[in-house]
């Protein structure tokens, strides 16, 4: 593409490929049909279960994937904070999770304003102390509107940690009358432990503490739905496989899950999670056990180029740590276009990242063929999350490596 076109229209690069440099790299794509495999596969394990999902939005941050999601049966987009919350409500998103604590009084004003610019639209938040009630009360008299509020449990990061300040937390949201005690929220993925073994015993507390918390909420609201809410990406089998007896038994409530990373999956740390899940059994699929490692597929790459091959073994790639992911683990070689054909000859394992400089990937290059300036090299990524977040648009590819779409992300 020209320079200066760095923000492209799909009618600009429809049909091109980053196989044979024909856009500007480097470049990260979602290949098409993976997204779709894993969106339809999580959807589906979900419902089987009797499961909602919120997909958490920060992953990629695009109303269009959000959208997407919600089309195809998620029951709202989660967000992080309120620039996140005003992104998705901006482009179409009516219902939204905001996960995270909003801070001090000084965003209760803030939030109130998306209320008033969105009346049509839900705003479900949580709180974990009586500071916290305090500021989406004041949201909500602004507003004018009530706020529907969860009470967030937790260990290791955010969250109540005992029974009694959740217990002072959910009295406080009662005697509000501008708020709406919805149910109990939690994030697994934040408990630590010396094992993974020590690890699951850690989540498995947690969600005891979220069971017995949520039963006492139905003692005092024996007539109102209720939600719980948890699930990351890495344990949400545990979450399942814990909540869904409690919420079946109630007949009035549901488990909505937050996961967001697994539809696009990856190389590295989800990968790795899934491996470990499948230790623990895997996914049960109706009666069915099923892997939850092969169920799904990674859905992110990134292409650059070859830059200099300054001696034997060793490579530099166009691409650096403004560009990708590195906080779960380095980005792994996949593939080697020449000229815009595969180079079956370099097999991804004979080559491997060791260092990152801003702009620059350093290749070790072991037994294999040397490359040569200008090729083109698709690398997997570990943890989307940290790898979206580095770009304004992404490209989605079709099965044959061709561009069929560009999504806008809206990162602040």
């Amino acid at each position: 593409m020209p320079l200066g076109q760095f923000h492209h229209t799909l009618s600009s690069v429809l049909g091109l490929r980053p196989s044979a440099c024909e856009v500007l790299l480097p470049a990260l794509t979602v290949d098409e049909a993976a997204y779709c495999h894993n969106r339809d596969f999580f959807l589906g394990y979900l419902r089987a279960a009797g499961v909602r999902i919120a997909p958490h939005a920060k992953t990629p941050m695009s109303p269009d994937i959000a959208a997407d999601l919600i089309e195809a049966g998620a029951w709202a987009a989660t967000v992080a904070n309120l620039q996140q919350a005003e992104a998705m409500l901006s482009h179409g998103i009516s219902r939204i999770l905001i996960a995270n604590g909003l801070g001090g009084l000084r965003n209760a004003p803030r939030l109130a304003a998306l209320r008033k610019d969105y009346p049509e639209c839900e705003i479900v938040c949580i709180a974990d102390s009586i500071a916290a009630v305090a500021v989406l009360s004041a949201a909500a008299t602004a507003a004018g509107s009530s706020i529907p509020v969860l009470v967030e449990l937790g260990a290791g990061r955010s969250g109540a940690r005992s029974f009694e300040t959740a217990h002072l937390i959910a009295q406080a949201i009662l005697n509000d009358p501008m708020l709406v005690l919805r149910g109990v929220t939690t994030y697994e993925g934040s408990v630590e432990g010396p094992t993974e073994t020590a690890r699951i015993e850690g989540i498995d507390a947690l969600l005891a503490f979220v069971t017995r918390f949520f039963l006492h909420l139905r003692r005092i609201m024996p007539a109102d739905p209720l939600i719980i809410s948890a699930g990351g990406s890495l344990y949400f089998d545990r979450v399942v496989e814990a909540i869904v007896p409690v919420v079946e038994e109630d007949k009035n409530a549901f488990l909505l899950l937050r996961s967001g990373a697994i539809f696009f999956y990856d190389h590295g740390i989800y990968r790795r999670g899934l491996a470990a899940m499948d230790r623990r059994g895997g996914l049960l699929l109706g009666k069915e056990r099923v892997s939850a490692e092969r169920s799904f597929k990674p859905a992110l790459k990134l292409w650059a180029e070859i830059l200099s091959v300054p001696e034997p073994g060793l490579a530099i790639c166009g691409f650096g740590m403004r560009d990708v992911s590195f906080d779960q683990g380095m980005p792994v070689p996949l593939a080697i276009f020449r000229d815009g054909a595969l180079k079956a000859d370099h097999h991804p394992s004979s080559m491997s990242v060791f260092k990152l400089n801003d702009q620059h990937a350093f290749l070790r290059l072991e037994n294999a063929p040397e490359l040569s300036v200008g090729d083109v090299v698709t690398f997997g990524i570990s943890h989307p999350c940290t790898c979206f977040d580095r770009w304004r648009q992404f490209y989605v590819l079709t099965d044959d490596g061709r561009i069929a779409g560009v999504c806008q992300t809206l990162f602040s």
